[in-house]
This record gives C-alpha cells, sequence and structure tokens, in this order.
C-alpha cells in the first residue's frame, strides 16, 4: 500500500514538473540555509567540550562592585589562584595563566626556520592537570616543571620541526633557548589559543607582587573536587576577599570574584575586558539560530502555499478516488507521501548545496566545520528527521484541504476553495501575514546591523588613524638606542612623525590607579594610562583643548607632568579643562611601587576612542615614561607610502637585523575590532535575501490560487470592457493589505529586538524611523511584482476559454 503511495506520488511529480521544480527549490534553499547555519551553531557551541571532566572546571573573573558599571574583568591578581588552592579543600587543583603583553608574536628559531607565531602562553607547572590535553610525544607529567622547558602543540611541531619528533630537540622564542618537554595535539575548540607554553617562573616575579591582591595580570582557572558545590565556595572565598585592603586606597577592592563554567567562557565572554581568549558571541548564536527557524517557517509556509493553490487543479481526481471507495484517510496518506517525497529530494538537494557552499563558509568564519553524512551517522540521521518533521507539518494542512472536499460538488464543476468561510481562510491569510512579518523582520534587522557597523566603522574617534604604521621594538640594540632610532625613522622626507610608548588606539592598554591631591586631601582613582612621547600627539593628531602638549623644551616634562583627557577632568573632578591646568597628580611607578611619580596638569585634550565603541570613554592619563617604550607608530606621508615602509625596513634593519620587522597599519586594527559584527551583516543581508526569495515563491503560489479561484470572475469582467491595469490591482490589492498587516506585527518586535542589540554598545545609533518605511515599502514591492506576473497572466488570458465549463 505504502509503496504505491510513493508511486503515485512520484507520477504526480513527474506530471506536474513546474509546480515540482518551484516547490522542491524554495523548501531545498531554505533548508540549505538552516543546515549552514546549523552547522555554524553546532561548532560554536562545542568548544571546551572536550576537556574531561570539564564541568568541574570554572574560570575565576572579577565584576565591578560599583553603581556607575557592571564590568567584568577577566584577569585577576595572583593570589586568588593562590588562596582558592591553599585555603579551600574544595579545590582539587588550579592554575593561573600571565596575561600576554603586546600582540603576541615571538620570533621562533630552529634550525633554518625562522618565523614569527602567536599563542605562547605561560602559566603555574599544572597547567594539564587542569586541561587534560592529549600528549602526541612526551609526557604531561612535569612536561612543565622547568622553566626552562617548553611544551608544544602538533601544529606548531610540524611547522618548526616538520614530521619529526622533536622532544629534546631546542628551539629559540625571542632569542631565549627552550628544551622541548612534550607535544600537544591542538585542537581549534579550545578557548585558550595556545601553541606552546612555558612555565612562568622564568620571569621571576618578585615575591610581593606574586602575592599582591592588586595586580590583576593573570587568567585564574580552578578545578574543583567531585561534589563540590561552587556557590558555596564562591560565597566563602568572597568573604575572603573583602577582608583585603587597597594598597593604593586602603580599603576594600571595587570588585568581587566569581566564577564562570569552563563551557561558557567562549560563548558568554564577549563584553569582559581584558580577556584574550577565543571568544565567540551568544547574541549572534541566538540571533542566527532564530534566522534559521525563521527561515525553516517561511519554506513550510511556501510549501502550504504552492500546495493549495494547485490543489484546485486536482479537486476532480480527489472526487473520482472518493467516488470508487478511497477514504479521506487514505488521501490523507497519499497526499502526505507526496509531501514526504518532495522533502526527500528537497533535503537530498539541501544536503549537496551545504556541501558546495561549506568551504566559502568555513573561509568567511574562519572555521574548520565539516559536513558528512558518510563519517557522521547523526547527520544522516538529522537529515532523516528533517524530512520526517518538515513533510508532516509542512503537509498536513494541505493533505487536510485536498482529502476534504466533496466529490458530488468537484464533479459537478463547483468551485471549490480550500475552505469556507471562516476558520481556514483566514489560517490561510495568517500564513501569509506571518511568512512576511517574519521578512520584515529581517529586512529592518538587516538595515539596522549595516546602519550600526557604519557607524562604527565611520564614527569620528578623534584622532587620525590613516597611513601609521605600527609594530612592536625587539632588540636590546633598539630599546637601549629607542631615540636614536625613532630619530633614524623621522629623518625620511615619507615619514611626518614618529612615537615610542605603550598604549596606542587599537593596541593593549593599562589600567591603573592615579591620586588626585586636592584642598590637601588624596583621592584615589582608576583611569587608563597611555605611557606617551613628545610626538604622540602630534603622530595621532590628537586635538588641545587647554594647556598644551609635552615638549622636549621642558625637561621637566619627562617627571613632572600628566596630561588628561575631557572625560578624566570630570571624573577626577577637576572642574572645566581650564581648571584642570596645574592641578596636581601622584602615580606609583610601575618598576618600582616605591617610587612616586609626582607632578601636575599641563594639558587636556579632546577625548578619543583609543578602544572599540562598545566601551564608554574611560578617564585617561597621558605621560612620559620611558621604562615602557615598547611600541613604535610612524606616520606615513600620503604621497609614496611603499617608500615609507621601504624606509622603515631599513632602518629596523640597522638596528636589530636578527629580527625580521612584522608590522600592520592602525586603521586596519581598528576594522578588525568589529570583525564580529561584519560578519553578522553580511550573513543577515545574504539569509534576510534568501528568506524573502522562499517567501516569494510562497506568494506566487497564493497569486496562482486567486488568479485560478477567480478565473470565471476575471472573464466576465474582460467581457464587459474592463482594463488589464484594473484586474492586476484587483488581485493585487488583497495580498498588498496582508503585507501591511504585517508589517505592523513586524515593526514593534523589530524595533525590541534591535534596541536590545545596540544596548551593547556603548556609542551606538539610534533607530532611524526610515529603516522601517523602505522595510514596509520593499516588502510591498516586491509583493506587487510577485503578485503581478500572476495577474498579467489572468488578465490577458481568453476570457471565452476560462468561462467555459470544465
Amino acid at each position: 500500500m505504502f509503496k504505491n503511495y510513493f508511486k503515485v506520488a512520484y507520477r504526480g511529480l513527474i506530471r506536474h514538473k513546474g509546480f515540482s521544480i518551484t516547490n522542491i527549490a524554495g523548501l531545498a534553499l531554505g533548508l540549505t540555509a538552516c543546515l549552514l547555519i546549523g552547522l555554524f551553531v553546532y561548532d560554536e557551541l562545542q568548544y571546551d567540550k572536550f576537556v574531561p571532566e570539564g564541568d568541574r572546571v570554572y574560570r575565576v573573573y572579577n565584576f565591578a562592585n560599583l553603581e556607575e558599571t557592571n564590568d567584568q574583568i577577566a584577569s585577576v591578581p595572583p593570589m586568588f589562584g593562590t588562596t582558592l588552592q591553599q585555603s579551600f579543600p574544595e579545590v582539587e587543583t588550579s592554575v593561573r595563566v600571565l596575561m600576554q603583553q603586546w600582540d603576541g608574536q615571538a620570533l621562533i628559531e630552529a634550525g633554518n626556520k625562522r618565523i614569527y607565531e602567536k599563542g605562547g602562553l605561560d602559566s603555574d607547572p599544572t597547567f594539564f592537570e587542569v586541561f587534560p590535553l592529549t600528549f602526541v610525544y612526551g609526557s604531561p607529567e612535569k612536561a612543565l616543571d622547568d622553566p626552562s622547558s617548553v611544551v608544544i602543540s602538533d601544529k606548531f611541531s610540524e611547522k618548526v620541526f616538520g614530521n619529526a619528533d622533536p622532544v629534546g630537540k631546542k628551539v629559540m622564542i625571542d632569542k631565549e633557548t627552550y628544551l622541548v618537554k612534550g607535544v600537544f595535539q591542538s585542537n581549534s575548540k579550545f578557548h585558550l589559543p595556545i601553541n606552546y607554553i612555558r612555565n612562568m617562573e622564568r620571569f621571576k616575579f618578585p615575591a610581593e607582587r606574586m602575592n599582591s591582591w592588586g595586580w590583576q595580570q593573570f587568567y585564574t582557572y580552578i578545578k574543583l573536587k567531585e561534589g563540590a558545590d561552587p556557590d558555596a565556595l564562591l560565597a566563602k572565598f568572597r568573604a575572603v576577599t573583602k577582608k583585603q585592603l587597597d594598597p593604593e586606597t586602603n580599603k576594600p577592592e571595587d570588585y568581587l570574584p566569581d566564577f564562570q563554567p569552563l563551557q561558557k567562557v567562549h560563548l558568554y565572554s564577549a563584553a569582559f575586558k581584558f580577556d584574550q581568549s577565543n571568544r565567540g558571541n551568544i547574541t549572534y548564536v541566538k540571533a542566527l539560530s532564530i534566522i534559521a527557524v525563521f527561515i525553516l517557517l517561511i519554506a513550510c509556509f511556501n510549501f502550504v502555499n504552492l500546495a493549495t493553490a494547485k490543489s484546485l487543479q486536482r479537486a476532480k481526481e480527489v472526487g473520482v478516488r472518493k467516488t470508487i471507495g478511497a477514504s479521506r484517510t487514505q488521501l490523507m496518506f497519499q497526499f502526505l507521501a507526496e509531501t514526504l517525497l518532495i522533502t526527500l529530494i528537497s533535503v537530498i538537494v539541501a544536503a549537496a548545496l551545504t556541501s558546495l557552499f561549506l568551504p566559502a563558509l568555513n573561509d568567511f568564519t574562519e572555521k574548520e566545520m565539516t559536513f558528512n553524512i558518510f563519517t557522521s551517522p547523526g547527520l544522516l540521521l538529522l537529515l532523516l528527521a528533517l524530512v520526517l518533521v518538515v513533510g508532516v507539518l509542512a503537509g498536513l494542512y494541505p493533505a487536510m484541504v485536498l482529502s476534504g472536499f466533496k466529490p458530488v460538488n468537484v464533479l459537478k464543476g463547483a468551485v471549490v476553495s480550500d475552505g469556507g468561510p471562516g476558520k481556514i481562510p483566514w489560517l490561510r491569510h495568517g500564513l501569509i501575514v506571518l511568512q512576511f512579518s517574519l521578512s520584515i523582520f529581517l529586512i529592518i534587522c538587516a538595515l539596522v546591523v549595516y546602519q550600526q557597523v557604519s557607524f562604527l566603522h565611520n564614527k569620528d574617534l578623534g584622532f587620525n588613524k590613516d597611513q601609521i604604521m605600527f609594530f612592536p621594538m625587539r632588540g636590546d640594540n633598539m630599546y637601549k638606542n629607542y631615540e636614536t632610532f625613532k630619530n633614524e625613522l623621522a629623518k625620511s622626507p615619507t615619514v611626518a612623525s614618529v612615537s615610542i610608548g605603550y598604549g596606542f588606539p587599537g593596541d593593549a592598554t593599562a589600567g591603573d590607579g592615579i591620586e588626585v591631591i586636592k584642598d590637601g586631601e588624596r583621592q584615589h582613582h582608576g583611569v587608563a594610562q597611555l605611557m606617551v612621547d613628545h610626538d604622540y600627539i602630534k603622530t595621532l593628531g590628537l586635538k588641545l583643548v587647554a594647556g598644551r602638549g609635552f615638549s622636549k623644551d621642558m625637561p621637566t616634562d619627562k617627571d613632572q607632568a600628566f596630561m588628561l583627557n575631557e572625560t578624566a577632568v570630570k571624573e577626577l573632578g577637576l572642574g572645566t579643562p581650564e581648571q584642570a591646568i596645574g592641578q596636581r597628580l601622584e602615580w606609583k611607578m610601575w618598576l618600582d611601587k616605591d617610587t612616586i611619580k609626582k607632578g601636575q596638569v599641563i594639558g587636556v585634550v579632546k577625548d578619543f576612542h583609543f578602544k572599540s565603541l562598545f566601551d564608554k570613554m574611560d578617564p585617561t592619563v597621558l605621560q612620559i615614561f620611558p621604562g615602557a617604550n615598547w611600541k613604535v607608530a610612524v606616520k606615513l606621508k600620503g604621497q609614496n607610502v611603499a617608500a615609507g615602509i621601504g624606509h622603515v625596513k631599513t632602518v629596523w634593519n640597522q638596528f636589530s637585523p636578527e629580527y625580521p620587522i612584522e608590522y600592520k597599519f592602525m586603521d586596519d586594527n581598528f576594522e578588525a575590532m568589529y570583525k564580529a559584527e561584519d560578519k553578522l551583516k553580511s550573513l543577515l543581508w545574504i539569509f534576510t535575501g534568501m528568506a524573502i526569495f522562499v517567501g516569494c515563491l510562497g506568494l506566487f503560489g497564493l497569486a496562482a490560487y486567486a488568479a485560478e479561484r477567480r478565473k470565471k470572475e476575471i472573464g466576465i469582467r474582460k467581457i464587459l470592457g474592463a482594463e488589464t491595469s484594473s484586474i492586476v490591482t484587483l488581485l493585487a490589492k488583497d495580498f498588498l493589505k496582508l503585507v501591511l498587516i504585517a508589517a505592523v506585527f513586524a515593526f514593534p518586535v523589530a524595533w525590541y529586538a534591535m534596541s536590545v542589540w545596540l544596548k551593547d554598545f556603548a556609542y551606538r545609533i539610534d533607530i532611524p524611523i526610515w529603516v522601517f518605511f523602505v522595510a514596509g515599502i520593499l516588502a510591498c514591492v516586491v509583493a506587487f511584482v510577485t503578485v503581478s506576473f500572476q495577474a498579467l497572466k489572468a488578465a490577458t488570458a481568453n476570457p471565452v476559454k476560462n468561462l467555459r465549463m470544465d
């Protein structure tokens, strides 16, 4: 019996080729979008799940215990890990990973290989106890006990040593020699970007620093004993941290610790500050998941509409079948079999399209997703489940409509529809309203995301980032002779200005405290510290609003001068920028906390965004501190950038020939900050276009249904002299009403969703009213064009033919 159902279904598909191709194309395209999004979402959800006993591992982080902010800080003081390990029996083991400086690039040398590599970590020796990675060569036991040893990844090993076992061999990292003790298997789903790892004891930090409760420079992880309660442990640990006093203020710290489950680190840390892990964004994962559901629903509605439109041409077939004894149940099974066959073909086509488009998606998202039903039985089961679920959901309503036709009426030639007055027509109209509500929602979201991303890229940042070549200093000779190096760089006519320091826009910056000496009292404030030189303001094109900049003619500027941004003037309570000039400040120097730099404010610069626009403007202090001369910014003149780059390379080789130069441009740094948003924008446009296209197929089906149902009415109107344009309007206006109703539903939902998304940005657009008008008009135009095709076909048909009795 079932074999006969599918045999008849196959014959029906062959007989109605146009209908079949349209239906399969719409459903296959919708399923392809769902599969691609599903693969991306699944991949994002797999981070850190490979870690054995990972459900007992937590990252310790800080959150601001302040009314004005709820900042989450990924880095914590070294005493967090020490205290948790030594004072709480619930903790099985812990590890501290040192926050990396610069851009993480290190020069790797072994044999004739000489390359720069990222992904170097420095940690406690217990790293592989918390994260038991699989070893290819060597053993994790005591692999990191020796500060002169290194453990490397298999990919790093292949790059540097080829396919040989590197254990026992030596490798130079930034001119320091290390012995390879082991090779671990790389895993792209590990939230820590790691190519090699060393024991951080190599830094020989002084005891007072490692016993600090304020030096927030470590990522700390704990592994709890089985059955331990993390909430109870956190409450006890907070009680301990509240007793610790900030040495700067002699008051409790403004931050409280919290625990983050390991498997949430990747997706739930997008807003964390000072986080160097591989981060995703749960908001974007959820958004893409919703889009996938929307597209699947639109594809199903499309199928229902097309099947309903086609049902009128099969009314007599149903009448004949019922007359010769077919029951309604048998007819429903027959039509469901046809739907399942169409769905099966659609899923096969979707699987092929997914395999075709996946490499491009991998390149775009920088992932290594795979789609192979032969190596992944679960994937095959998923596709079969899609066939059943989508087939039944999409086919049930048309099957009910078709099997419900009364044989007496249809065999007499009576006009039939998919239901009488009341419930079912409302359902059909509801489908098209919901279908276009989803499409309009996606259009609005795509427009708002486009506007916000354009705002991020085009907002005035308060400085000029164009044509600034940017690189870290390397080599003892360059560090010792940085002033000579700078002067040599500035000699070329292709170079406008050179600055050396730490804290350039788009790069790492430091948070530290500053003391304001006001009315005989000391007021401690947390600020961003930018370590600059005399040409920092000139190189970046910052604007002075009060006072003066640093000057080589003023020798005291090096040791006794500070500059502030406008936000610092406000938050430090210094009145106006003019009133801030001359205000006394004190700073405990980094290299020696017992040495205090005492000085006064000599100038105030206009606020400039040296961080992403996700972050609000920080109160910022600029000062000259040669001990942090780590990065170089070279402002090139526009006439001959290539010559300028060549000059920089020549000077570099004079001072540090043992290191290859690795540079980038500051504007590229800022572009990279919004890579995730750029990708979201592109994905939204692609999937919104797919949703609209699939939706148009459904509207095409409804227009065909309307034209079929009203063909005799149209014939009479034509005979009575009706113009083609009036008939097109007659058929189109009902659909345009549905689109307008859809817009009414879509507008408030889209406004709310985009308002929530925009809250993630400290600087954001106001949602413009025009996006709603554009989305509504675009939907109406698309609907009108789609419907007009069928309307014109009906209006230009021979009325005599339409008026004949079938």
